[in-house]
């Protein structure tokens, strides 16, 4: 089990609040889809009606295997053996908490799932849950003293700690892309607009009234100006961000092109 970098794990406890990891049959009541994952950056991250969830691996139920690599006798694993040995452990204590009953447990045997080998039965599983209930947070790495993550805020701080556009691309089109931001944004412009209406209202009483309140006016004007260069700051962005989309991906298949051509040049001089 590969352990997260340094960056990821800032940006966890920083920004990120700590969830429950709800079982595998709250998971159908909640109306989620388990999507199966081989990544364990993506494992029990959920967004709207989806959750991935990664499997348990085989190895990872036998005791052979954990003395032979990751006890602390073992030298196989090298200087990191003691943060994969964590990032293991905590991998496995997730499911001591997906897997609560014996309909959690079918659930995750299901053919469309496999989440546990066929070859486990319940009552050997709970011989190994009872096992993780004594490990505490501090023998787990740091990702995995959270429960759910939210890929929707993954996305949106990813930029700022991360140094990428994304955590993890779900949208495959432009459109549905754009389409998340649309809501936000037109929430802020119905908002502007009836401000804008109402001052627009005030300015056409104070035509009728002799003495004018300046500082009213004056504020309606800088109002005004501000929310015009606020459209055209947003329309700017929206066409640099497509933009940018669209030139990121030209380059990345640009890139790969000569990548494969410089190896086959590599490849004939040998």
């Amino acid at each position: 089990m590969p352990s997260y970098n340094n960056y990821f794990v800032i940006f966890i406890i920083i920004l990120l609040y700590e969830r429950k990891i709800t079982s595998l049959y709250r998971q159908r009541v909640k109306g989620r889809e388990i999507i199966i994952t081989e990544e364990p950056r993506l494992h029990l991250v959920w967004i709207r009606n989806r959750i991935f969830i990664k499997p348990l691996p085989r190895y990872l139920l036998s005791h052979a295997f954990w003395e032979m690599y990751l006890s602390e006798s073992s030298d196989r694993s090298g200087n990191s053996r003691s943060n994969i040995c964590k990032a293991t452990t905590g991998f496995l204590r997730t499911y001591r908490y997906l897997i609560q009953h014996e309909s959690d447990f079918n659930i995750a045997q299901q053919d469309g799932l496999q989440l546990i080998p066929k070859d486990v039965n319940w009552a050997s599983f709970c011989r190994i849950t009872a096992e993780l209930c004594q490990v505490e947070d501090s023998n787990v790495s740091r990702r995995y003293r959270y429960g759910e993550l939210r890929l929707t805020r993954l996305n949106l701080y990813a930029p700022l700690l991360l140094h990428k556009f994304h955590y993890e691309q779900v949208h495959g089109q432009y459109g549905d892309f754009f389409g998340r931001l649309y809501g936000p944004i037109l929430f802020v412009f119905a908002v502007v607009s009836i401000i804008l209406n109402a001052m627009q209202v005030e300015l056409a009483v104070e035509q009728f009234v002799a003495p004018h309140w300046i500082s009213v006016w004056s504020v309606c004007r800088w109002f005004s100006i501000l929310t015009l260069m606020g459209a055209a700051v947003i329309s700017a962005w929206f066409i640099l961000l497509w933009l940018w989309i669209f030139l990121d991906e030209w380059i990345y298949t640009i890139r790969r092109k000569l990548e494969k051509r410089q190896k086959r040049r590599d490849g004939s001089r040998c």
